[in-house]
């Protein structure tokens, strides 16, 4: 069982930075690969960044590339979302998602990801 915790979220002001972490609560990331997903009020859930940890490969969707930025704390068996100047469209619950790594490339479908966290809300006021 892959359990996975995110945290770090909460209300920001527009222009600051964030970075949300993701836990697994038991067991290492070293077969996984591992991905953020955000959602925002109304909207479908979007891909926003993948890493490979044992490759430690960080992959951005193009459309989140020079804000966002996904990396791996091998030491505390973390990976990291940083987020900077904030906008108030990157208000949603941000998931951190996990599947077996197989040798492939990122994925950026979450139906390609069997293990899910419970998310961490953003809010980014104006």
């Amino acid at each position: 069982q892959v359990q996975l915790v995110e945290s770090g979220g909460g209300l920001v002001k527009a222009g600051d930075s964030l970075t949300l972490a993701c836990a697994r609560s038991r067991g290492s990331f070293i077969s996984y690969n591992i991905a953020w997903f955000r959602q925002a009020p109304g909207k479908e859930r979007e891909f926003v960044a993948a890493i490979s940890w044992m490759g430690n490969a960080p992959y951005v969707a193009d459309d989140m590339k020079g804000r966002f930025t996904i990396s791996r704390d091998a030491a505390k068996n973390t990976v990291l979302l940083q987020v900077d100047s904030l906008k108030p469209e990157d208000t949603g619950v941000y998931y951190c998602a996990a599947r077996v790594r197989n040798g492939d490339g990122p994925r950026t479908s979450g139906e390609d990801y069997r293990y899910w966290g419970q998310g961490t809300q953003v809010t980014v006021s104006s």
